[in-house]
């Protein structure tokens, strides 16, 4: 059986939840083996192993964090290149495609970006036009280098012990040319992380205003959820670029969606189509995101949501 290895994403000993998504894919297709790069990999081992990873090859190298992207890049390549895999995951996030790219080059293997799918026999499921469409996609020279969208596929469990293999590795001068001159510690509030959560509630363009983004933050903080927003509210300036949710932005596969005055474009339905529950709350009956919608409110949403958020405060006391 060939080994898949599977670029860990996380934080520190912290791992990532798309690290045991492509675990899960990766048990379909051959042994996962997780490259992990910097410190943190013993500490891991045990969440990693609790998803199927049959191995662990850590790399701890103090330039892993002190470069950008290459070093893991030429990581993976030496590996790859040591292991033959029957193929190399990634997650789709912003470093991960980054990674992705830069294996192919120095392969000349063929890489797909955001995967939503990938059967046994490596055909990979991409949605194209925003969404509208899905592709079948192979990939046809060398070794396939596969992203997988964080979200698009659910984690299960697959409890087994992981063997650890410490790996020597020099990052070469080449890989060296974009270095890390400081790093500033974002506060993290009491909100889960967006991606991670199970529960998110998004604000669009009906919301009007930054101000009234309070109503969508206290629906969220009475239900312990993520905050999001739609790519008209962001570029409107009233929420943070990060908190977008669509195509464009962070896609999000929690076990309910909360839509709260957004239409329901393509670029925002291909960033949370996948959600277990789907829940809208707009005031046009005809907007395309009632078409995903399992529970749908037709009404004001200054009115909806403040009751709505007043409701389960009362239930949670009562509770």
């Amino acid at each position: 059986m060939a080994e898949i290895l599977i670029l860990a994403e996380h934080d520190g000993g912290a791992v990532k939840k798309v690290t045991t998504e492509l675990l899960t894919v990766a048990r379909e297709l051959g042994e996962p083996s997780v490259v992990w790069a910097g410190p943190g990999g013993e500490e891991a081992a045990g969440r990693l192993g609790e998803f199927g990873a049959a191995k662990v090859y850590i790399a701890d190298s103090p330039d892993f964090a002190d470069y950008v992207v290459a070093p893991k890049a030429e990581l993976l390549a030496a590996l790859a290149r040591e292991k033959a895999p029957g193929a190399v995951l990634v997650a789709a996030s912003q470093e991960g495609r980054e990674v992705a790219g830069r294996l192919a080059v120095k392969t000349g293997w063929g890489v797909l970006t955001d995967v939503t799918g990938l059967s046994a026999d490596l055909i990979a499921e991409q949605p194209i036009f925003g969404g509208a469409i899905t592709v079948s996609s192979r990939a046809c020279s060398g070794v396939p280098i596969i992203a997988i969208r964080p979200n698009a596929i659910a984690a299960e469990p697959a409890p087994g012990p992981a063997v650890l293999e410490k790996v020597e590795f020099a990052v070469p001068d080449a890989a060296k040319g974009a270095r890390v001159t400081e790093r500033v510690r974002k506060e993290r509030g009491s909100r889960p992380e967006l991606t991670e959560a199970a529960i998110v509630v998004s604000g669009g363009r009906g919301v009007g205003s930054g101000e009234n983004f309070n109503l969508i933050e206290g629906l969220a903080d009475a239900l312990h959820a993520a905050v999001g927003a739609s790519r008209a509210a962001v570029d409107a300036g009233w929420y943070p670029h990060q908190f977008q949710v669509g195509q464009t932005g962070k896609t999000v596969s929690p076990q309910l969606y909360i839509a709260v005055g957004i239409s329901g474009a393509i670029q925002h339905r291909a960033g949370m189509q996948t959600s277990k529950a789907i829940m809208v709350i707009n005031n046009d009956p005809e907007a395309p995101i009632f078409e995903l919608a399992d529970y749908g409110v037709v009404g004001d949403l200054f009115n909806v949501v403040p009751q709505l958020t007043t409701e389960i405060n009362k239930r949670a006391q009562e509770g």
